[in-house]
């Protein structure tokens, strides 16, 4: 080791071990306090490792390969499963660095969040001819600059004097315009798919997910409220309505639909991969606009899939049409429920389930995309972890609501489990199979923007204090603003909370 290097770990000890003191003096729960600066450290540093890895090894292009250091251009390629009709000349959008960049706030390095918010804004371009996916996009990179553009304008963040000039907004709006031709249906659904260039290609699929259809009202209503042109909001809320008024009479959405028709094409679904931010983003549209027929949508919602979906802890899939279960099977996306019930008030229920889904991470060592409940045992296929976050963020939300300490303790565990099975040399990989802890050469961009965050969060939530966020279903702080409210919203409760005996 350099003396430059023995130097700042030293400095690095030093300060940490002088916090600790200082709160060993001040704090009666000195323990719990010195449990949170040591786990906040951890976690900076599996964030650091992953983001300085991707800056040496794969940037510009958008995410890091750890295993051969080197580097692949996946945002076409995102809910692209057949890998079809993937450009030729498309060579990357900083994919991973746009997502980095309020984990960089929250960490407290303004310093590089300036540096990346410069190069962005002097490189970054969307007229590529690359077809990518609409919801993926939306909430990567739309939400990514939204963000990044509200966090680098808000005083408290505020750069070196004079050195924003709303570059982020511009980038993010000329995206919102290369959205737009998507939403020219029948329906106002919006295709799955848009080329950045020229729009809506020739013969393009015409079938889409409710989440990608219904989850789009966050980013692009900030856009619309920004910017003060009101046809991104317009047009997301218009397909969220049509989606809405396509449920069945139990109040049921299907996994997927033809946006020209409005056909269902899938009746089965859950609250998992395919549904899981429709529900998500009624309530925090709610939150974030103050419109009542958010929330009146969500509680119709929350009451059908809680009667339908639910058995005990688990849910399950069931059809939209009768109500009856068709696959008893736990998915990784499912993770996220507690953390959106704890915003509702369901804390009971979110504990219960939340408790159950850190049993089956325990068993594993990671969370496994597909776990067949009936047969207690995993998918023979899917068997993946590709480094998701939300079981962290559910404990993240649940601590915030209980400050039950146990809540840090599973927090430890995953970022244990995390440091022992996923990370390398070169970054921080996705496990191909959970029963052998076989790596893939992949690290996601959404490990920096949600996975780190949220443990990061979880120990040190200086940076909401005396603030009010919602997090996008990527992660991404969006500042709640009463200025956004058409009116203040009322005090609601959640008549369908649900209790576990």
């Amino acid at each position: 080791m350099s003396i430059h290097h023995f130097r700042t770990w030293f400095l690095i000890i030093f300060l940490i071990s002088a916090a600790l003191f200082k709160l060993s003096q001040s704090d009666p729960d000195s323990h719990l306090c010195r449990k949170k600066i040591v786990m906040r450290e951890k976690v900076r540093r599996m964030f650091y490792h992953a983001y300085d890895n991707y800056m040496k090894y794969a940037f510009p292009h958008d995410e890091l390969k750890p295993l051969t250091n080197s580097f692949t251009d996946s945002l076409s390629e995102l809910g692209n499963l057949k890998l079809e009709h993937l450009p030729q000349n498309y060579q990357g959008s900083a994919l991973t660095l746009i997502e980095s960049l309020s984990s960089l706030l929250i960490l407290g390095n303004n310093t590089e969040f300036e540096r990346a918010v410069s190069w962005l804004s002097e490189n970054l371009t969307f007229d590529v001819d690359a077809r990518v996916n609409l919801f993926e996009c939306n909430i990567r990179v739309l939400g990514g600059l939204v963000s990044a553009h509200m966090l680098a304008t808000d005083s408290r963040n505020r750069f070196s004097q004079g050195t924003y000039k709303n570059e982020l907004l511009i980038l993010a709006e000329d995206l919102g315009r290369r959205f737009l031709p998507a939403f020219s249906t029948p329906t106002g659904l919006p295709y799955a798919w848009i080329n950045l260039k020229y729009g809506v290609m020739a013969n393009e699929t015409t079938e889409t997910s409710t989440s990608g259809s219904g989850s789009l009202i966050l980013e692009m209503g900030a856009l619309s409220r920004l910017t003060g042109d009101p046809q991104y909001e317009a047009a997301a809320l218009r397909a969220l309505s049509k989606l809405w008024s396509l449920r069945s009479s139990l109040n049921l959405m299907g996994t997927t639909l033809d946006v020209v028709t409005g056909k269902w094409i899938e009746y089965s679904s859950g609250i998992g991969a395919g549904v899981d931010s429709f529900y998500e983003y009624l309530v925090k549209a709610f939150i974030l606009f103050g419109k009542e027929e958010y929330w009146r949508m969500f509680q119709s919602a929350y009451v059908a899939v809680q009667k339908y979906f639910r058995h005990g802890p688990w849910y399950h899939e069931a059809d939209m049409r009768t109500g009856h279960a068709t696959y008893w099977q736990l998915t990784s996306l499912q993770a996220f429920w507690p953390g959106l019930q704890v915003l509702v008030g369901d804390i009971a229920a979110a504990n219960s389930s939340h408790r159950e889904f850190f049993k089956v991470w325990e068993r594993f060592g990671v969370f496994p995309e597909r776990y067949l409940l009936d047969h207690q045992m995993l998918h023979p296929t899917e068997k993946y972890y590709p480094l998701r976050p939300e079981l962290a963020e559910s404990t993240f939300y649940l601590y915030q609501a209980t400050k039950d300490p146990w809540y840090l303790e599973v927090g430890e565990s995953i970022a244990d489990s995390l440091n022992l099975h996923t990370k390398v040399k070169g970054g921080f990989a996705s496990v191909r199979d959970v029963s052998t802890m076989v790596l893939e050469d992949h690290q996601h961009s959404f490990f920096l923007s949600e996975t780190c965050k949220y443990l990061y969060l979880l120990y040190d939530d200086s940076f909401l204090v005396d603030r009010n966020y919602i997090f996008t279903t990527e992660g991404h702080p969006l500042p709640v603003l009463s200025a956004w409210h058409d009116k203040l919203p009322e005090v609601y409760t959640l008549t369908n909370s649900t209790f576990i005996q």
